[in-house]
């Protein structure tokens, strides 16, 4: 009954947000409440939600101080030099902003957060692509599709999961994925260019020269920033420095990142303004923005501790193994990289790597498939991972590109199997995913 009840509830859920029924935070909330009173849990939900949403708390600290922090950066001008470059360089086409923007995507993710990652990217990137009247759709997924290929890193979430369920290393799981990994970051470059392409063919080319260029390149400018204040070369040094402190603190994790991001903020809102209501101005204006995202991770907080308190999570999780017929066993590899992609779509990285993958490698070692082959396996359904309401960071992006979650889900879910059909094409042409 909990699979059937399982299933049903991500069905329900799926199609409301993806048919724009309801809103990400509200399906979030009603839907797996609805289905939890349904399977006779009801007296037990308040525990499940509180639990669920006391689990989340330290991811929605850490965007609400990230956004904050970010938000400070933009107004006082700190990636002004970033998007002067990036629009003298684009000279107005298309196709140059758009693999531009992958490809700077592809550099960030270098840290680990896709948070971060969509912060500096969005923010810089997106007063171009609204200047030159680019589709809204394609910034947040060009942002993601490189970032979820980079996040396989050992510094990143999905592996450091699945090692540490399995007990293995960076050199048995990452090492092997490396040249799949670079062959699925040319897949997302030439995704980018066949967007770029359609959209120089649409918009056609902007020429600037001169003084008009100079004229356009203070358009952009201050568009990102909001031209809220201009600050001098020393406080912009000091706010370049504490930046990359910030950074390295992430790389690092010399302390929670929650903290390292309240700390940044802190110094810097005292540091740029020192009087109280310039403080309160500045926080009130990014307000509206928290708010969207730190309530929708709470939202998901709901949804997952519902789905585990209520033992759907483990149902799920059993349903995978007796739905492969023994005959299969020899391709579970293979099995394991295919619903890699839906099973982490629909279940939080924990509930996958922590709850199925260690019951896939049991289940594959009987037909001498090794645990690390099954490591893998399991991250190759990354891209499209990454596009699941369970994913916080992805409010962040929708957030800030200022798009319907479901429209960039829809827009974003084709291109992204097809980085899945890459990255597991390589895996599978280098071996990575053979015994």
């Amino acid at each position: 009954m909990l699979t059937v009840l399982a299933y049903s509830m991500i069905t329900v859920f799926m199609a409301a947000i993806m048919t724009n029924r309801m809103s990400a935070l509200i399906a979030l909330i009603s839907v797996p409440i609805l289905f939890a009173v349904i399977g006779g849990f009801g007296p037990q939900v308040p525990d499940m939600v509180i639990e669920g949403v006391t689990k989340i708390a330290p991811t929605a600290v850490l965007l609400l101080f990230a956004i904050l922090y970010f938000g400070l950066m933009i107004d006082v001008g700190l990636f002004d030099p970033l998007v002067r470059f990036v629009v003298r360089v684009c000279h107005g086409d298309p196709l140059r902003v758009i693999v531009g923007s992958t490809i700077l995507s592809m550099i960030i993710s270098l840290d680990g957060d896709g948070s971060t990652t969509y912060l500096l990217c969005v923010t810089a990137m997106l007063p171009l692509h609204r200047r030159l009247g680019i589709n809204p759709l394609i910034l947040p997924a060009v942002t993601v599709m490189p970032n979820s290929i980079i996040n396989i890193a050992p510094w990143g979430g999905p592996t450091a999961r699945v090692m540490a369920a399995l007990d293995l290393d960076a050199s048995q799981v990452f090492v092997p994925l490396i040249p799949a990994m670079l062959m699925a970051c040319a897949g997302a470059i030439a995704i980018a260019m066949f967007f770029g392409l359609r959209e120089r063919k649409r918009l056609g080319r902007i020429t600037f020269d001169g003084a008009e260029a100079e004229a356009e390149v203070e358009a952009v400018t201050n568009a990102a920033t909001r031209a809220v204040v201009t600050r001098g070369p020393a406080l912009q040094a000091f706010n370049a420095a504490l930046t990359i402190a910030v950074m390295i603190g992430l790389i690092l994790h010399v302390m929670p990142l929650s903290l390292i991001f309240m700390l940044g903020f802190v110094i810097a809102m005292t540091v740029n303004f020192p009087d109280v209501i310039a403080q309160r101005e500045r926080i009130e204006s990014h307000a509206g923005s928290v708010l969207a995202v730190v309530a929708v991770v709470f939202g998901a907080g709901v949804f997952t501790g519902i789905l585990s308190g209520t033992g759907m999570t483990d149902a799920l999780a059993q349903s995978v193994v007796y739905m492969i017929p023994d005959a299969a066993g020899p391709y579970l590899a293979l099995i394991t990289a295919v619903i890699s992609a839906p099973f982490t779509f629909f279940l939080s990285n924990d509930a996958f790597y922590f709850g199925v993958v260690p019951v896939l490698a049991q289940a594959a070692s009987a037909y001498g498939i090794p645990p690390e082959v099954i490591a893998r396996a399991s991250l190759i359904g990354q891209p499209v991972h990454m596009l699941s309401p369970l994913v916080a960071a992805a409010y962040v992006l929708t957030g800030l590109a200022k798009v319907e979650f479901g429209a960039h889900q829809r827009f974003t879910l084709k291109w992204a199997s097809l980085l899945c059909l890459v990255l597991m094409a390589g895996a599978l042409l280098t071996g990575a995913l053979v015994a």
